[in-house]
C-alpha cells in the first residue's frame, strides 16, 4: 500500500513542486499567471472535459446517476457550509465569501485528481474524474461566478433582476462551463465523435494534468500565508469533512465497491485553484482563499494518504 500510494502522490507533488520553485525563483512569473490560465480554464480543460464525456458511452453515463448525486451533494453541502460561515459568522464580503467557498468545495479534480485516480485505481477512473470536474464546473463554479458578476462595477448598475441574469448570461460563456454539457450531450444523443476531431481535442486536453499542477504550484509561490481560523477551518472542510460526509453519502445511496472507493477518495484530493483564478480575474484578492488552498495541498499528503488506507477495503 506505501508503494501504491508514493506511486500516486509523488508525480502529483513534483509536478506541482516543479511550479512552486520556478515561482519562488522567480524563474517564471508567478504574478502574471493569466497565460497560463487562459490556456488551462479555455483550451485545454474544455477539450479534456468535452472529449473524456463525449467518448464515454450513454450507458456508462447513465450508470453513473448515484455517484454524479453523491458529487453534487457533497460540493453544494461543504460550498453551502462554508457560505454560511463566511457571510454570516465571519462578516465577509460576497465575492470574498464565494472564492472561499469554492476553494474549500471544489476539490483539485483536475491538478490533482486526475493523476492520482489514474495511478491508483487505472485509466478506467478518468470518467470518474470527469464527473467530479463536470458537476464541479455546473453547480458551484456557476454559483460563484454569478455572484462575482453581481458584483461588477457594470451589474451594480442594473436592477436585481437584469444583474442576475446578466451574471448567470456571462457565466455560461465560458467554456469551462459549457464544455461538459456539449461533452454530456454528445453521448447522450448517440453521437460519434470522428476521429480526427477526437485526437485534435484530446491532444490539447492531454496536457490539462501537467498545466494545472504547475499553474498551481506558480498560484501558490506568489500567494500569502495566514493560518488563521478562517483557513483552518477552510482545510477542516475540505480535507476532513468532505470525505467524511462522501462516505456517508455514498453509504446512504447504496454505492458500494470500487466506484464507493473512487468517490470517496476523489473527495479527499486538496482544495482547487478554481477560487483564487475566478477571484484574480474579478480583482478579488483572498488571502483566506490562498491561506486555503496552501494549507490544504500541504496537509492532503497526510489526509489524502490516510483516506486511500482507510478505503481500501471498501
Amino acid at each position: 500500500m506505501g508503494i501504491t500510494i508514493t506511486r500516486a502522490l509523488a508525480p502529483v507533488f513534483f509536478v506541482l513542486g516543479l511550479g512552486y520553485l520556478a515561482g519562488a525563483r522567480k524563474l517564471v512569473d508567478n504574478q502574471n499567471t493569466s497565460a497560463l490560465t487562459v490556456t488551462l480554464m479555455n483550451f485545454a480543460l474544455p477539450a479534456a472535459l468535452f472529449t473524456a464525456l463525449a467518448r464515454t458511452p450513454r450507458s456508462i453515463l447513465f450508470q453513473q446517476n448515484r455517484l454524479v448525486l453523491a458529487l453534487a451533494l457533497v460540493l453544494t453541502v461543504v460550498y453551502a457550509i462554508t457560505w454560511c460561515i463566511e457571510r454570516y459568522w465571519l462578516r465577509l464580503t460576497g465575492g470574498t465569501a464565494a472564492v472561499q467557498s469554492l476553494t474549500a468545495s471544489f476539490p483539485n479534480f483536475v491538478a490533482v485528481g486526475l493523476p492520482l485516480m489514474q495511478s491508483v485505481f487505472g485509466g478506467e477512473s478518468v470518467v470518474t474524474v470527469a464527473a467530479g470536474i463536470a458537476v464541479g464546473a455546473i453547480v458551484v463554479s456557476p454559483v460563484t461566478l454569478v455572484i462575482l458578476e453581481r458584483e461588477t462595477e457594470k451589474a451594480r448598475k442594473m436592477s436585481t433582476a437584469k444583474r442576475l441574469c446578466y451574471a448567470v448570461l456571462q457565466s455560461c460563456k465560458k467554456p469551462v462551463i459549457w464544455a461538459p454539457f456539449a461533452g454530456f450531450s454528445v453521448s447522450v444523443l448517440g453521437f460519434q465523435l470522428p476521429d480526427l476531431a477526437s485526437r485534435m481535442l484530446m491532444l490539447i486536453g492531454q496536457s490539462t494534468a501537467g498545466i494545472a499542477l504547475f499553474l498551481t504550484g506558480l498560484i501558490l509561490s506568489a500567494q500569502p500565508f495566514r493560518m488563521d481560523r478562517n483557513a483552518f477551518l477552510g482545510v477542516f472542510l475540505k480535507n476532513c469533512f468532505q470525505p467524511a460526509l462522501m462516505f456517508v453519502i455514498v453509504a446512504s445511496l447504496g454505492l458500494s465497491g470500487a466506484v464507493a472507493r473512487e468517490a470517496v477518495v476523489l473527495s479527499a484530493v486538496p482544495a482547487g485553484f478554481f477560487g483564487t483564478v475566478f477571484g484574480a480575474r474579478y480583482g478579488v484578492a483572498s488571502i483566506e482563499a490562498s491561506s486555503t488552498l496552501i494549507a490544504s495541498t500541504f496537509f492532503a499528503i497526510i489526509t489524502l494518504s490516510l483516506v486511500i488506507i482507510w478505503t481500501a477495503a471498501m
